[in-house]
């Protein structure tokens, strides 16, 4: 069953950098930003996580946290937080439960070749737990400020 706007999202659990635990329903009481990449370290993913790094402070005064989430192992997503000194955790999902949920895994094709892959998406959640807003197929420019002006617009309702 996939997230609706304007309904809660189900309550999940998944392994994130820094050994943590992300559980959904522990973050009651903030607003949430999920954002859904390809690949660690690819040029748009890396450009779309340097610019939630740097409006880090903007979206915390919204009361709003930051999770970026791809198929990558924790290794990886160690290394790639590193390198950019991201501020926020990556959760690990190889099993793709979270892209099943949000229903992000998308027919895609590179150099003719057709393949599954994860749709560049953000999901806005309330501090109740109800998906507010949803971007799916994003392009990285802009991309972030459209997000930072959301949750800062819901913060105030």
């Amino acid at each position: 069953m996939a997230v609706e706007l304007n309904k809660p999202v189900a309550d999940f659990q998944a392994a994130a950098t820094s050994g943590q635990q992300v559980q959904l329903s522990a973050l009651k009481g903030q607003q949430v930003v999920l954002y859904f990449y390809p690949k660690d370290s690819t040029p748009g993913c890396t450009t779309e996580g340097q610019g939630f790094r740097d409006q880090i402070e903007a979206f915390a005064k919204a009361n709003t946290v930051i999770f970026g989430v791809s198929r990558d192992g924790l290794k990886s997503h160690e290394n790639f937080k590193a390198k950019q000194c991201f501020p926020f955790e990556l959760i690990s999902d190889k099993d793709e439960a979270l892209c099943q949920l949000f229903d992000v895994i998308k027919l895609k094709k590179l150099y003719g070749k057709e393949y599954m892959g994860v749709d560049r998406s953000t999901f806005l959640i309330d501090a109740k737990g109800v998906l507010r807003h949803e971007w799916r197929g994003v392009k990285v420019p802009g991309h972030v400020d459209a997000v930072l002006a959301a949750a800062q617009e819901l913060a105030k309702a």
